[in-house]
C-alpha cells in the first residue's frame, strides 16, 4: 500500500511539472490603452478600475498564480474572454447592450463570486458596490428604458 501511494504521488508531482510546458496561459500581455468611456468622475473610474479593469480592460494585474498551469490556463481564458466582451481600454460607444453594464453589477452577475472570493478580490463592502452601480449609470446613462439621452 505504501509503494502505491509513493507512485500515485510520484506521478501527481510528475504530471503537474509537465503540465508547465504546456505554452497557453502565459501570454499576459497589456496591449495599449487606446480609448476609455469619458467618465463621470476620477472616483468613479477609480471604483470601476477597481472591480472591473482586471478583466475587463488592457490594464490587468496579473497575479502570481498566473503563471502556473493549471491555473494559467483558466486565468487567461478569462481575462481573454471579459477584454472580449468588454474592454475598456478599447472602448466604442458602438456596444450593442451598454445598459447591462450596470445592469450586470445591479443583478449580482458581476463582478463574479468566485472572483469576488478569491485572492485578487477587489472585496467590495455593499455600500461601494452600491456606488460602483452608480458610477456606471453615471458614465453610461442607463435607465431602465435605455440611455438618458436617447430621448
Amino acid at each position: 500500500m505504501k509503494k502505491l501511494v509513493i507512485r500515485l504521488l510520484a506521478v501527481v508531482v510528475i504530471g503537474a511539472v509537465l503540465i508547465q510546458l504546456a505554452p497557453y496561459g502565459r501570454d499576459h500581455d497589456n496591449p495599449p490603452v487606446i480609448n476609455e468611456p469619458e467618465w463621470s468622475s476620477e472616483s468613479d473610474r477609480a471604483l470601476v478600475a477597481r472591480a472591473c479593469f482586471d478583466c475587463h480592460s488592457n490594464e490587468t494585474e496579473w497575479p502570481w498564480y498566473s503563471n502556473i498551469a493549471p491555473v494559467s490556463w483558466w486565468t487567461q481564458n478569462h481575462v481573454d474572454e471579459g477584454r472580449d466582451e468588454l474592454n475598456f481600454s478599447e472602448w466604442s460607444w458602438d456596444y450593442d447592450e451598454l445598459d447591462e453594464i450596470a445592469e450586470s453589477v445591479m443583478e449580482g452577475e458581476m463582478p463574479p463570486g468566485y472572483y469576488e472570493n478569491g485572492p485578487r478580490s477587489p472585496n467590495l463592502t455593499s455600500w461601494e458596490r452600491e456606488q460602483l452601480i452608480w458610477a456606471l449609470v453615471n458614465t453610461f446613462g442607463y435607465t431602465e428604458n435605455g440611455r438618458q439621452d436617447d430621448d
